[in-house]
């Protein structure tokens, strides 16, 4: 038996509608939105729409150029996604593509995708020795400029070194805690009688380069070999320290071939070659490929500022001993990365500073101390130094990248840091621009399959429903315009970007809808012809039907969300659109529809079955409802 018509108040479930409508529409046009009108109702458009910038990234290995796993390719393509994701990035799709390569899209022309692809691997070496790194055969090491001053631990505890000047970053600890301070060195370069008495000094490290060498490696370096000659490779494999060539002029001859290896030629050469060719410059060590340098049991070469090389120890304290990194501003309003160790790497930390600050083995030649006699430490970011400075004490706490850093860079370098080291190294092999042009014509495609979709739905709703087509009608048009609203707002709290697949979503979930009222009209006729009247069978029907339009919307929304969460790339957007439309559609369902549908069983015309749309189902009532015997009824 139907609920009696005074429990439903159709004024109620509308007016809630309409403060839907209210609270969305006042978020598109005040929240975070900026420009023009028409500027503030536009949604976010994705690369096929609106043109982008897609990169290829092909994974490299600077050792054995083996091709990675597919394990780690997928651990690589899931990191690069997080850096993009960091960087606000609207839905960017990183995909892999072969056996080594990813793919990065993303909408609007020129962004800049240089750091995404970089490994981030972060290394803490001590400084061993220091030369020039002009790469200059025939001018020797220029002598050390007078240092600029240093930093000496507060009476607090906390360490604030004075800068040097030169605007280069460098690690402090941070005031929050740790003892000590260090303070960035100057740029030196030895002179040349600090460059030849390194052969005096004991490294402390010197077992490093006794690491067993790939095969692969060692074929790369007998193609080197004869690239240079033998003389030339016989001089450099006796060289112990940085050759002064002012005083050996032959020996530059002998060394000039060198100068003309490729950076990757350059790579595969021993570290204490590396360093002790004066003709290998930072040119040519500032190119090699991403990992030269990435194993921390070995020595490594590497320049800072372009124009000085540094023999660096093993690496003591990796990336992976940062537990967390951030972009913050500092007491001085200025932008730093804040780096915060994990238990063991705390403990390395320190370790290594009070190693450095004590000089232990003087293992740190002459050439490489600060400008107090400490011994210096290098933040190296893949091949290159980021800092290089003087420990002033031993640092027990937590420690800050500082330097000339806007936000985006600070921002960009902890975001690398925190995602964590690639497994896998790349080189950037291709970058293309998608023409807007063509995402334009994609944009009316999609536009116009929507709109013949609803177009459809329309023309064979009124058709066949007649009174009742104005009812999905509105309800269609209802439905556009909460997706659109939410559209515009999701793009700018969320991110989420409009594709070409994000529009297919949207025109399926047309059909969805349009399923929905069948189910209810259907249902509608049946209670109509079942003896009811059309007042009494509306809330009738839509009890019945209710559960089968929720039923039939909950499979729609869980394919979606399984979708979303297994699929990539643009197969998200689609997902993702497909469930917003459904979900909304819910809501224009009970908000709208059955209230409207309530609204319109009060009407005469309701009760018209050619105004009303419901056919046979009220002729067939009254025939039901007639006398079976007239003449009973006369007698």
């Amino acid at each position: 038996m139907a609920p009696p018509q005074g429990q439903m108040r159709p004024g109620r479930q509308l007016a809630v509608l309409g403060f839907i409508f209210v609270v969305l529409y006042l978020l598109v046009f005040f929240s975070g939105a900026k420009g023009s009108f028409q500027d503030r109702l536009e949604p976010r458009l994705g690369l096929d729409l609106i043109g982008g910038t897609r990169v290829t990234l092909e994974a490299t290995n600077s050792l054995d150029g083996k091709p990675p796993t597919a394990e780690n390719l997928e651990e690589a393509r899931q990191i690069i996604e997080s850096r993009v994701n960091a960087f606000g990035v609207a839905e960017a799709e990183v995909v892999t593509e072969g056996n080594k390569n990813i793919v990065i899209s993303l909408p609007g022309e020129n962004r800049d995708l240089t750091d995404v692809g970089s490994a981030a691997e972060l290394r803490f070496r001590k400084v061993l020795k220091g030369a020039d790194g002009s790469g200059t055969a025939a001018v020797p090491p220029p002598a050390a400029p007078t240092p600029s001053g240093s930093a000496s631990p507060a009476p607090s505890g906390g360490a604030t070194p004075t800068p040097s000047g030169s605007g280069a970053p460098k690690v402090t600890s941070s005031p929050s805690g740790g003892q000590g301070g260090m303070a960035p060195a100057p740029s030196a370069t030895p002179t040349p009688s600090a460059s030849a008495s390194a052969s005096a000094t004991p490294s402390a490290s010197a077992s490093a380069s006794a690491e067993p060498v790939p095969a692969s490696v060692e074929e790369q370096r007998k193609a080197v070999e004869q690239k240079v000659g033998a003389a030339a490779w016989q001089a450099a494999n006796g060289l112990q320290a940085p050759a002064d060539l002012a005083a050996d002029p032959s020996l530059a001859d002998k060394l000039k071939p060198f100068g003309t290896l490729s950076p990757r030629e350059v790579a595969v050469l021993p570290a204490q070659m590396q360093f002790n060719v004066p003709t290998i410059g930072c040119t040519q060590l500032d190119k090699r490929p991403p990992a030269s340098i990435s194993d921390p049991k070995q020595q490594a070469v590497s320049c800072e500022g372009g124009a000085s090389k540094y023999l660096l120890d093993q690496a003591k304290v990796l990336g992976t001993d940062v537990s967390d990194a951030d972009a913050v501003l500092d007491q001085t309003n200025a932008w730093v990365v804040s780096l915060d160790f994990n238990g063991d790497g705390q403990g390395k930390w320190t370790a290594l500073t009070r190693e450095a600050f004590t000089n232990e083995g003087q293992a740190c030649d002459a050439s490489a101390l600060g400008q107090d006699g400490k011994c210096r430490v290098a933040v190296v970011l893949d091949n290159l130094i980021v800092s290089s400075p003087e420990i002033q004490g031993v640092l027990t706490g937590n420690s800050q990248i500082t330097g000339s850093f806007t936000q985006k860079d600070a921002s960009t370098l902890a975001s690398q840091l925190r995602f964590g080291a690639l497994p896998v190294t790349f080189e950037q092999q291709e970058r293309q621009n998608v023409t807007a042009t063509l995402g334009a014509s994609h944009l009316r495609a999609g536009l116009l399959a929507a709109g013949i979709g609803m177009l459809l739905v329309i023309i064979y709703a009124f058709f066949y429903y007649r009174l009742l087509g104005s009812v999905i009608f509105l309800s269609l048009i209802l439905s556009a315009l909460l997706v659109f609203g939410a559209l515009v707002v999701l793009g700018r709290q969320i991110g989420f970007t409009l594709t070409l697949a994000g529009i297919a979503g949207m025109i399926v979930s047309l059909g969805v809808a349009a399923d929905s009222f069948v189910i209810y009209f259907e249902r509608l006729k049946d209670e109509i012809r079942e003896g009811r009247s059309p007042r009494s069978a509306v809330p009738r029907a839509w009890m019945r039907a209710r559960r089968t339009i929720i039923s039939a919307n909950a499979i729609t929304l869980l394919s979606a969300v399984v979708l979303y969460v297994v699929s990539v790339g643009t197969v998200k957007g689609f997902a993702f659109a497909l469930g917003l439309a459904t979900v909304l559609d819910l809501v224009v369902v009970f908000l709208f529809r059955h209230p409207i549908m309530t609204m319109f069983a009060r009407t005469r015309a309701f009760l018209s079955p050619r105004v009303s749309g419901l056919g046979r189902a009220l002729p067939a009532r009254s025939q039901q409802t007639q006398p079976r015997n007239p003449r009973a009824k006369e007698a």
